[in-house]
């Protein structure tokens, strides 16, 4: 999977994942993929919640040495 576009929300507390999730799919044309990586535990919930609100595809979550890397491709 060719990644368009890569995050790093650690660190930041909700909401902000999700901004910034938002800001770098507007940048990406659509059917691109991001990834982003979170710590906060509510991105969990936030992030899928969040795709689907704004029509994107929730590829994955998968956690890593402490940390969250989601897939989301651009609707």
């Amino acid at each position: 999977m060719v990644v368009a576009l890569e995050i790093d929300a650690l660190g930041l507390r909700c909401p902000l994942p999700v901004l910034k999730a938002r800001k770098a799919l507007a940048q990406i044309a659509p059917g691109g993929v991001l990834r982003l990586w979170a710590d906060d535990p509510i991105a969990m919930i936030d992030i899928p919640h969040f795709c689907r609100e704004a029509g994107h595809e929730f590829i994955a979550m998968e956690e890593r040495d402490g940390a969250q890397l989601y897939l989301i491709r651009r609707g």
